[in-house]
């Protein structure tokens, strides 16, 4: 009987995510003359552009890398679900920058942090801050958002899901095991609203005539003493 209780309703809001020229201005933030900008830099292509939980962005490993003709990643998501993810030609090339600079000893995973360790999460929150907080500079609009590495992957998926326009690829992409998962972009994007509006047409609405004298109006009239 206690399962059998209905959970209290609870408010869902609206997800938050970046516009295209505030992610770019995330991304160009690292300082590509140091090593460590060239990682994080890698670091930021990739988890956009992949959509990646921050636990599948650190713990990414060197054999799920396939850098040949067309660049992809092996993910291996919630529930051991793999999936498979081409990479766009910047994101490609950032992370092979990365490997050639990084250091050969260490731990297995592809971002490693200065000791050579895998990177945690911490550490990825730590790196986005510092680089969102940088990037406000150009961006004012930054300065009153709160990103964080999920912010990151609503992102990529609003931008997936105004270019494709079908929120099963984005199901797909983000390794969603159910389409629900995915419908809180759709009530975030205004755009499916629009084109909605669209094929519904605009209601025709006649022009009245007022024709005195109106109960109404003379009710409401102040009354004279």
């Amino acid at each position: 009987r206690i399962h059998a209780i209905p959970q209290k309703r609870a408010d869902e809001a609206l997800v938050d995510y970046l516009t295209m020229p505030e992610m770019q201005s995330i991304l160009d933030s690292p300082d590509l003359t140091t090593s460590m900008g060239i990682r994080d830099r890698a670091m930021l292509h990739l988890a956009f552009a992949a959509g990646l939980r921050v636990s599948e962005l650190v713990q990414l490993r060197i054999d799920q890398l396939e850098l040949s003709t067309q660049a992809a990643i092996h993910i291996y998501g919630k529930g051991r679900r793999e999936r498979i993810l081409p990479l766009w030609k910047q994101t490609a090339t950032a992370i092979r920058a990365w490997l050639a600079v990084r250091a050969s000893a260490g731990d297995p995973e592809v971002f490693l942090n200065a000791r050579g360790s895998a990177m945690t999460r911490a550490g990825f929150e730590y790196i986005l801050a510092k680089h969102a907080k940088a990037a406000a500079v150009l961006q004012p609009s930054l300065a009153k958002k709160r990103v964080s590495p999920h912010v990151l992957r609503h992102s990529c998926a609003m931008h997936t899901l105004q270019a494709t326009h079908d929120v099963r690829r984005v199901a797909l992409w983000l390794g969603h095991a159910k389409v629900q998962s995915t419908e809180i972009y759709l009530r975030a994007d205004p755009t499916e609203k629009l084109e909605a509006l669209a094929a519904a047409g605009i209601p025709n609405l006649r022009r009245g005539h007022f024709r005195p004298p109106d109960a109404l109006i003379e009710m409401l009239r102040p009354v004279k003493h």
